[in-house]
């Protein structure tokens, strides 16, 4: 198949799945209504709760949700063959994470905004409501860690990209100003805004800024205190000042980005120089681990992401201002980010093919793929997932005759952009978590916007530095964190599942099916990483691991009393349209 067609195929698949799927669940499974009284309406403040038009709130859940997610996962897992990473996104994103997304988002939005920790209260019962929070605060202490850490490498291998992501700051406050005070044009000024960012990227590549060693603190833990300090700040300001602007920006940045790569493609194709170099199958790469299940846990937000549910019934949930949006912000976003997905997937698997770099020559072909994935150690780490995604993209915009400098600080941009956002994103989510735990055991200082982000900030921070002052101490805990994850969806799929079945009929098979797909897979895999944690003698694994298996055993069993209880059927019916 050619790279071209994969990718033309896939995208025409996913508009008509929008069109077919995606508005039967909004209007048949989920029954949205102009009428319903919305969060965003119901408690607008000015700083969480404001209503929003859906193709601003697109931006910021996108941008949310996507982060570097749907690129370091491709990017590893098509050491397995192109073939299982596609079919994996494009099914697993239609059936699975847009049901996920967008279920997850409806549901906060007729429980007043609330978190799907929060929630889980109401359909399961109030004892799985403290166990889902543990785990949700697992997930996003992580995190927090893991992507100020992902940043600091960006910045580390692409110095070029460090000037263009922080003036993106000034130009998204700057935007926001334009839009919210002075009631400027949404699209004239977010245009103006996206070719200053553009050209920002023209200087960075001139003026690449690399980090030195201060005060004995390598370059990656300086960046990790400077984006952790900044994303205490941007998470207590108003979602109107930096977030939306700033995301809107992006969502633009993500458009551009994939046309490029997709003209790239075709400009490729035609001159007949593109080809997947990546093999359509390999069951057994070189100390890999079992393509089942680690194929579904290793591909998580460009098929299905737990992450999802937090933004989902985190932020979104409070700045949509109308149900009907929801379909295009939860469900066309999944979409949106399996399409990136896909893009990735050509990149890793036929545009590094165009020229690879490694020991002082260029390489070409199979054997350029081959080099970078030569083995799961060799093409495992954050930085080498990263690598192999902006080559072959920036491969992808050389063929359009943009030099391979600036290709690369475009790429290297959008990725630490993403990456920027989900930081932002998850710091903002964890203060919720933790405010709404404080006031569940009568702690109020935690509940108050300030000392709640402050709480989120200072505990990623420990955990960053905990191995060493260079802050990469999450990756100690980063191996468990796919299989956490991806059992962060199935319990959501859960919950969604029960709000469903209460609504009565067979609905809650769009969500059910998924669920218990979703739960067997990674129960699995956590179980097979249990007994390598045991054999490795990786004892706070062990523990934590170990912890997390019997929570997730107990919430699902607490999930299939209730939904075979007799009172289960017409349980919620809190909006009956």
């Amino acid at each position: 198949m050619s790279v071209l067609l994969m990718v033309l195929l896939t995208f025409f698949g996913y508009i008509l799945m929008y069109r077919l799927y995606g508005k039967y669940l909004a209007r048949v499974i989920f029954k949205l209504t102009d009428d319903a009284v919305v969060p965003s309406k119901e408690f607008e403040d000015g700083i969480d709760y404001v209503p929003t038009k859906k193709e601003i709130i697109f931006g910021h859940h996108f941008t949310s949700i996507a982060g570097t997610g749907p690129i370091v996962g491709p990017a590893i897992a098509v050491i397995w063959g192109w073939v299982p990473a596609l079919l994996w996104v494009f099914l697993g994103s239609i059936m699975m994470g847009a049901v996920h997304d967008f279920g997850a988002l409806v549901i906060s939005m007729r429980n007043k905004g609330k978190s799907i920790s929060e929630f889980t209260a109401r359909y399961i019962n109030s004892r799985t409501r403290f166990f889902f929070f543990l785990i949700v605060f697992l997930a996003l202490w992580i995190v927090i860690a893991i992507f100020g850490l992902v940043i600091a490498i960006i910045f580390n291998i692409f110095p070029s990209s460090v000037l263009p992501v922080w003036l993106q700051i000034p130009i998204s406050i700057a935007l926001g100003y334009v839009i919210y005070r002075r009631k400027g044009n949404i699209i004239l000024w977010s245009v103006i805004a996206v070719l200053l960012l553009y050209g920002t990227m023209v200087l960075g590549s001139y003026f690449p800024i690399k980090m030195p060693t201060v005060a004995g603190i390598p370059p990656t833990g300086v960046w990790t205190i400077i984006l952790l300090i900044y994303a205490f700040w941007a998470s207590v300001l108003p979602v109107t000042t930096l977030l939306q602007p700033r995301d809107f920006i992006n969502a633009y940045q993500l458009l551009i980005a994939m046309f490029l790569m997709t003209m790239g493609i075709l400009a490729a194709a035609v001159s007949g120089r593109l080809e997947l170099v990546a093999p359509a199958v390999q069951m057994h790469p070189a100390e890999a681990p079992s393509m089942w299940p680690f194929l579904f846990i290793t591909i998580a937000c460009g098929a299905i992401s737990g992450f999802h549910s937090l933004v989902a019934s985190g932020t979104s949930s409070k700045q949509v201002k109308s149900e009907p949006d929801a379909l295009f912000v939860g469900y066309g976003s999944m979409l949106t980010e399996g399409a990136l997905a896909t893009l990735v997937i050509a990149a890793v698997a036929a545009g590094i093919g165009l020229g690879y770099h490694s020991g002082g020559k260029t390489l070409f072909g199979l054997e350029a793929w081959s080099t970078h994935y030569a083995s799961w150690t060799a093409a495992a780490g954050l930085g080498s997932k990263i690598a192999a995604f902006v080559t072959g993209a920036a491969n992808f915009l050389s063929s359009l005759g943009i030099p391979q400098s600036i290709a690369v600080v475009i790429m290297g941009v959008f990725v630490a952009s993403f990456a920027g956002t989900t930081l932002d994103t998850a710091t903002r989510i964890q203060r919720y978590i933790i405010s709404e735990l404080a006031s569940n055991i009568n702690l109020p200082v935690l509940t108050k916007r300030h000392p709640a982000t402050a709480f989120a900030v200072i505990s990623a921070g420990l955990l960053a530095f905990a191995s060493g002052a260079d802050g990469k101490g999450a990756l100690t805990l980063w191996p468990m964190f796919g299989a956490v994850n991806q059992t962060l969806a199935a319990l959501a799929l859960i919950v969604i599942t029960l709000y469903l079945r209460g609504r009565g009929g067979l609905k809650w098979m769009v969500s059910g099916l998924p669920a218990l797909f979703m739960a067997g897979m990674t129960l699995w895999a956590s179980i097979l990483n249990q007994l390598n944690f045991v054999s490795a003698q990786k004892i706070l694994l062990l523990s934590i691991n170990g912890i997390i298996i019997l929570l997730v055993l107990w919430i699902a069993v607490e999930g299939l009393i209730k939904f075979f209880s007799d009172n289960q059927k017409g349980v919620d019916v809190q909006i009956e349209h």
